[in-house]
């Protein structure tokens, strides 16, 4: 199983493939979580990449954990992939 997340405007979209056939795409508010039952096969693929893309999960259960921990947390800055983290050196 794998599925890729894209979190944009308060929409989350994922795509998933189950035993390498593909589960096709559902979108739910960033703010509730993703059932099986969510998935269509007639959704389009975006590419993985851009400033929405949350990241690649290994089981659905990932994206929605990733999901609530990201509700959880809502003042502090979301890390988007793409992006360049500074570390400071005191």
């Amino acid at each position: 199983m794998g599925f890729a997340l894209w979190i944009e405007d308060g929409i989350a979209r994922a795509e998933g493939t189950h035993e390498y056939r593909p589960m096709g795409v559902a979108l739910v508010s960033a703010s509730d979580i993703f059932r099986a039952r969510d998935f269509d096969r007639r959704g389009r693929i975006r590419p993985r990449n851009g400033a929405s893309f949350a990241g690649l999960f290994a089981s659905l259960n990932h994206v929605n954990r990733h999901l609530v921990q990201r509700r959880s947390q809502p003042n502090q800055k979301k890390w988007k992939p793409g992006s360049k983290r500074t570390l400071a050196i005191i």
